[in-house]
């Protein structure tokens, strides 16, 4: 929106009765890894490092990844997927609480943003745990007991709790003009928008504008039926370059959130929200270089840095989708004189009719999380803050993958708010791809406009996410709740709640 400012194992045991455990003599262990190192992208002075690595021994309960850079000059800023540390040269990675088992040829993926001085040669060698990564694998007898059988009491892994469906959210991919899940049933993503990660952090108010999500606050949003939230983010607080928190820290606080809904059977959006590239132009929310309003386009400076660096965290996990960027308007930028021209702009970036940055097209940006290996669905924008789909089908990037969907913004207030409007340009895309309603709202207050959207969405499989799960009152407009304990507000709240409770993904 453009107007706001230990599991315990054993080797060979017998599961009893009471919750104990019967050890009997341990077998050989073994141990063994391989591991790959990537550069992903280079600049100036920077870098985006990854390292995989395959458990080739017995199953590993904890682990921590070494290597040594070449060069004195090269040291890792931030990192993900792993706690990360360097002293001189060395760095190790080590295991967060929810990837720390690896099973035998189980795989991790980590990652980093580094910088370096002078050369930037790769690592040659790894080690896990203590044991190299050269592809051997080593057997380790074990040492005779000295005792006979005993007894040792075990604990309960913690499990996640159980969505409205019983399980976590499913894997998503494109199936013609619907969103699928890994057993080919249709599924429609329906929520809400959980708004304050794009603007907290360069604001001084953290990362969620206050406490990090918890328990409580998601069962409060799955007693309303939601199935799925929209999470917008901030470019530059991810990657470090500005705002308070940032970097590994923001990153984190996200990767958080982003896990606990996933294993409530929530899906998630993640969103290009606020963006870096100074902009004066027509429509202007801030002269600010840094990522402190909304921008016309995302910038090719840190965009593809961004993406590049989210899809890494979050590939494997198709339970998560990218959207690209929140609400292009490079038409405003130009004062809607070439429209050609900023469809072409919305593809393709490069130097853009009123744009004073170089920009980022969508292509660049479905090249730069398809480049990570990463299949997750891909939400792509249109113009005039995303409301306008007229000429989408002919604009749309190229995805390898085939898992593009078009994604359009509602409010009352846009120009695109009637039933023929809907019918004539947003029906005609969504009968080729998946159309996704990732910000619908209103500014009165009430719910009559939402009403006659979500109709017309439910009867043409389009998804929605309204605008938005934040207790700030409803005078501002667009606003769900009066506390994160999901009581609606009177008129607008009631009426999205009532609404979603009739309906199914």
């Amino acid at each position: 929106m453009r107007h706001r400012v230990a599991l315990v194992t054993a080797a060979s045991g017998l599961l009893l009765a009471g919750g104990m455990v019967a050890v009997s003599t341990a077998s050989a262990a073994t141990s063994g890894c391989t591991a790959t190192y990537t550069v992903p992208s280079q600049w100036q002075g920077g870098f985006q490092g990854g390292v995989s690595f395959t458990n080739l021994g017995d199953p590993l309960s904890t682990w921590k990844l070494e290597f040594d850079f070449p060069a004195a000059g090269q040291a890792v800023s931030q990192g993900w997927n792993a706690t990360w540390a360097q002293s001189g040269t060395h760095v190790t990675a080590s295991n967060m609480s929810w990837n720390a088992a690896v099973a035998t040829g189980g795989s991790v993926v980590v990652g980093f943003i580094g910088s370096f001085s002078g050369s930037n040669a790769s690592p040659t060698s790894f080690s896990v745990n203590g044991i190299a990564c050269t592809g051997a694998i080593a057997t380790t007898a074990p040492a005779t007991p000295s005792t006979p059988t005993t007894t040792v009491p075990t604990t309960t892994p913690a499990t996640p709790t159980p969505s409205p469906s019983g399980g976590a959210a499913p894997a998503l991919h494109v199936n013609g003009n619907k969103l699928v899940t890994a057993t080919g049933a249709t599924y429609r993503l329906l929520g809400v928008n959980r708004s304050s990660a794009e603007f907290a952090c360069v604001q001084g108010k953290g990362v969620f504008d206050g406490a990090q999500p918890d328990q409580a606050t998601v069962d409060a949003m799955k007693a309303w039926n939601i199935h799925t939230v929209r999470v917008p983010l901030n470019e530059d607080c991810w990657l470090g370059t500005y705002g308070t928190p940032s970097g590994a820290e923001y990153q984190s606080a996200v990767k958080d959130y982003v896990t606990l809904l996933v294993a409530n059977g929530i899906n998630v959006i993640l969103d290009l929200h606020w963006s870096h590239g100074a902009y004066t132009g027509t429509s202007s929310a801030c002269a600010d270089v840094n990522a402190t309003c909304q921008k016309p386009m995302p910038d090719a400076e840190y965009a593809p840095k961004f993406w590049t660096s989210v899809a890494t965290m979050f590939k494997g996990n198709d339970a998560v989708l990218f959207d690209l960027f929140n609400e292009p308007y490079p038409d405003a930028a130009n004062n809607w004189s070439d429209m050609t021209a900023a469809w072409t702009c919305l593809r393709d970036g490069g130097t853009c009719t009123g744009i004073s940055y170089e920009v980022a097209g969508m292509q660049d940006l479905v090249d730069a999380v398809r480049a990570t290996g990463a299949t997750n669905v891909l939400l792509i924008p249109g113009l005039t803050w995303t409301n306008d789909l007229s000429q989408w089908p002919a604009y749309k990037p190229v995805d390898p993958k085939g898992n593009i969907v078009a994604s359009w913004h509602s409010y009352n207030f846009n120009a695109c708010v009637t039933t023929a409007c809907w019918d004539s340009q947003i029906g005609s895309v969504a009968a080729q791809v998946p159309v996704q309603a990732g910000e619908i709202g209103q500014n009165t207050c009430a719910h009559d406009y939402i009403d006659q959207l979500m109709a017309w969405a439910d009867a043409h499989g389009v998804g929605y996410t309204a605008w938005t799960w934040n207790p700030w009152g409803c005078t501002g407009g667009n606003v769900l709740i009066q506390d994160y304990t999901g009581t609606p507000t009177e008129t607008y709240g009631s009426g999205f709640k009532a609404h979603l409770l009739t309906v199914n993904p």
